[in-house]
């Protein structure tokens, strides 16, 4: 039976809802760098050793069956993506599947730069912006339409243009009455796609696709419903509710119901107060605390400026500074301090985590480092301090 949306239509306030997807953002931003590489498949990832030296081209640049070390996939092109290639995969396997796929490292400071442009040239035209990440932003589009979808669409369009003028970048937008649909019309017409859906449409665009498509639906959940028959989004909106919450909670079976039938009540969050700031990073390979005693070092004073950049850039002081370990067996550590007076100080900060690190056990070798800061505090005042160094511990 094809389930009714009868109870489903449009509110008579229809609200007006983008998501902005930059298409392949890490891939696309070295392109601009790297513009003989377009056409190729790429991949970014790794460490900074993977990068050739001088400049790069097709011809020197690192191919994927030359790669020998632990790493997944950032991103990657949309030619890559052809062969089965796709972010979180580990890049050994990618070399299996497309060994002539061509490998570049993650330069996040450029990364970050081009975010805060294509989020600026947004922000002048529709100011209402939910901040997702670095490559995705929600905009509520309501107080600009005047209950037009045309003109919805025209403001797409023109968003488009602007992110595509600051950047030289593409990106998607899927344009619908919320946030769950319009995350999943995004991702319809890759790239530089404009996905307009109003609810009417969900039993012709949205039932087909697989329950997969929905955020949220993850791949355990997946193969739950795949086990009890329920492969597309139009099954499980049929599916019958007490059945869902029978599987899946109460919570758990109504939202997969809602969300089948495209109902979403969440409003565009302008602003949201972090709960934490933390810096980390996972190594190419395991780091011995001994023989490789400068490389950690070095790290750790970088992670604690990156932190307290990160703490000025919002505006917050940490009165908890706090570290993370993991070590080769994946085994992860924590420890936390809390310190007098509340800070956005890198050394201060170092300060602190160097005190937790002799709290841990140096033995193992190391697979990620980070270091947090944690209650904080809304704050003005000096910038965060320059770079540290030191020892490792202390």
């Amino acid at each position: 039976m094809r389930p009714s949306l009868a109870a489903n239509c449009d509110a008579p306030m229809t609200r007006f809802v983008a998501h902005l997807d930059m298409d392949a953002f890490y891939a696309s931003v070295e392109l601009l760098r790297y513009p003989g590489l377009r056409g190729q498949p790429l991949v970014i990832g790794g460490s900074r050793g993977v990068a050739s030296a001088g400049p790069i081209t097709a011809e020197n640049a690192l191919r994927l069956r030359d790669y020998a070390g632990r790493g997944v996939i950032t991103t990657a092109t949309y030619e890559a993506r052809q062969f089965g290639l796709h972010s979180g995969m580990g890049l050994m396997k990618a070399a299996h599947l497309a060994p002539h796929a061509l490998l570049l490292p993650a330069d996040f400071d450029r990364y970050r730069h081009y975010s805060r442009l294509f989020k600026a040239a947004v922000r002048e035209i529709a100011p209402l912006i939910e901040d997702r990440g670095i490559d995705e932003i929600y905009i509520d589009l309501t107080d600009l339409c005047d209950a037009s979808w045309s003109r919805a669409r025209a403001l797409a369009v023109q968003l488009q243009e602007a992110v595509h003028v600051a950047t030289g970048l593409s990106c998607s937008i899927g344009l619908t009455p919320n946030k769950l649909l319009s995350k999943l019309a995004s991702e319809l017409q890759k790239p530089a796609g404009i996905t307009v859906l109003r609810m009417e449409e969900i039993p012709e665009r949205i039932w087909p696709l697989a329950a997969r498509k929905v955020n949220g639906i993850g791949p355990r959940a997946t193969e739950r419903l795949a086990r009890l028959g329920i492969h597309t989004i139009g099954e499980l909106a049929a599916a019958d509710p007490g059945f869902l919450v029978e599987h899946f909670g109460r919570s758990g079976g109504a939202w997969m119901h809602a969300a089948a039938h495209g109902r979403d009540a969440r409003r565009v969050i302008t602003h949201q107060e972090p709960k934490s700031v933390s810096r980390e990073t996972t190594f190419d390979r395991d780091l011995h605390p001994v023989h490789d005693r400068a490389r950690l070092t070095e790290t750790f004073s970088s992670l604690c400026v990156q932190l307290a950049t990160d703490l000025e850039r919002h505006r917050v002081v940490g009165q908890t500074i706090g570290i993370k370990l993991r070590y080769d067996n994946f085994r992860t550590l924590t420890r936390d301090r809390t310190i007098e007076t509340p800070t956005r100080d890198s050394r201060t900060i170092r300060r602190a985590a160097g005190e937790c690190l002799k709290r841990v056990p140096l033995e193992r070798r190391i697979r990620l480092l980070g270091v947090r800061a944690s209650h904080l505090i809304a704050a003005d005042g000096a910038a965060a301090a320059p770079p540290v160094t030191g020892s490792l511990f202390g």
